[in-house]
């Protein structure tokens, strides 16, 4: 029988919850189910998975490259009054608490962690942020990457760096997870809100059977049992989601890449 590939590409403290959605999307479609790591964006082009928890910026911009390489299934609607129940979220700019910064324009001259180049939240709209300023990334201090959400916070906690954006999704789930980072962070900018990350299919899942993922996906908020296996991910249901919902996502897009800003490497 074919089992059913999902992979994640987002931040790996929703593992347990994606693992959770795949084994009962499976189980509502009578068929095996997995979750993989996602390694690469080379997975969705050569649609080696089925399924992928994606960050809509590469989404975006492997549809620019490819056309019809994905389609969308479903998008997630977060679990706290922030969201007003939308598939919403928003890139959360962190400090320590005893930080003298207060704004974002107080994190002028100081050191700054991006994610990883094709994260929305953590890097991409903070470049347009500096876009929309009239400014460059020479407007921090010293810029470096981190690799990944949970990376970036604990960077700040260290104060290795003095600031970082972060998907608020997982730091909301960090926060549960670990209650005193409320008393260890303060949020002194929010970006958004922007288009939440989507499931898409690749071109390796028939359409028929995306129909059927993508009503599985929709029909776990209905169910209680279900509810109680989404409440840890702080996901509140699937909704259907259509591609237009991340078309201001490509118009920052095309604002930023007309204009590349200059990248400060550390010495």
């Amino acid at each position: 029988m074919r089992t059913l590939v999902f992979a994640n590409f987002l931040a790996p403290n929703m593992i347990s919850t994606y693992t959770d959605i795949a084994r009962q999307v499976g189980q509502r479609l009578g068929m095996p189910a997995t979750l993989v790591e996602g390694v690469s964006l080379d997975q969705l082009r050569q649609a080696t998975v089925d399924v992928a928890f994606l960050c809509g910026l590469p989404y975006v911009r492997l549809l620019k490259e490819q056309p019809g390489m994905l389609r969308l299934l479903a998008a997630p609607v977060l679990d706290e009054p922030r969201y007003h129940d939308r598939p919403v979220y928003f890139s959360d700019v962190i400090v320590r608490q005893d930080s003298p910064s207060r704004s974002f324009a107080e994190l002028r001259g100081r050191s700054w962690a991006h994610n990883v180049e094709d994260s929305y939240s953590g890097c991409f709209v903070t470049r347009y942020e500096l876009h929309r300023m009239g400014e460059s990334e020479s407007f921090f201090g010293r810029v470096t990457f981190s690799g990944g959400h949970q990376e970036s916070i604990r960077l700040v906690l260290a104060g290795e760096v003095e600031a970082s954006a972060i998907d608020s999704h997982v730091l909301g789930i960090e926060r549960v997870r670990n209650p005193r980072l409320t008393r260890q962070l303060r949020v002194v900018a929010v970006f958004g809100p922007s288009a939440i990350p989507p499931v898409v299919a690749t071109a390796r899942l028939p359409e028929e059977l995306g129909a059927r993922v993508a009503e599985a996906l929709a029909a776990l908020g209905n169910d209680p049992a279900s509810r109680a296996q989404l409440a840890p991910g702080m996901i509140r249901r699937y909704i259907p989601v259509t591609d237009d919902a991340y078309d201001e996502m490509r118009r920052m897009l095309d604002i930023v890449e007309r204009r590349p800003p200059p990248i400060k490497v550390p010495a």
